[in-house]
């Protein structure tokens, strides 16, 4: 199979590849946190006109900000410190999560493929760390 797919789970493109999902979590962390309203766009979904649920819709994006930034980090460590294996799991987690916010989107009928477009990239990246390609 190594003979169809040249990447295995020495290949430092798949820990690079890592890196570049760490980034893009925690830069959509720091994005809700700062910028609640411009972040819901990533949902498809409008700020509330009534401003005590503008204030709550506010409040609950610093947490989604935290968790993207939470992974963002767990991703980092993992890469950096070479366990092969946890980073895998820890993007299926992932994997998991994009699955589960494009869940929320899918309920409100929009925006859910942004999300579950991520599911398959972070499984595959995963899976070649994970070795099953070599």
């Amino acid at each position: 199979m190594s003979e169809l797919l040249p990447i295995s789970s020495q290949t430092p493109a798949v820990t690079w590849a890592a890196y570049v999902f760490a980034t893009i979590h925690v830069g959509f962390g720091i994005n809700a946190i700062l910028r609640p309203t411009h972040a819901l766009t990533f949902f498809e979904f409008k700020p509330p006109a009534d401003k005590g649920a503008r204030d709550l819709v506010n409040s609950l994006m610093a947490v989604y900000g935290a968790r993207d930034i939470f992974m963002g980090f767990a991703l980092y460590a993992t890469a950096f410190y070479g366990s092969a294996q946890a980073l895998a799991w820890i993007l299926f987690s992932a994997t998991g999560v994009a699955i589960a916010d494009g869940m929320v989107c899918y309920s409100h009928g929009k925006g859910y493929w942004s999300h579950w477009s991520h599911a398959p990239i972070f499984s595959a990246v995963g899976l070649i760390l994970l070795g099953t390609f070599d």
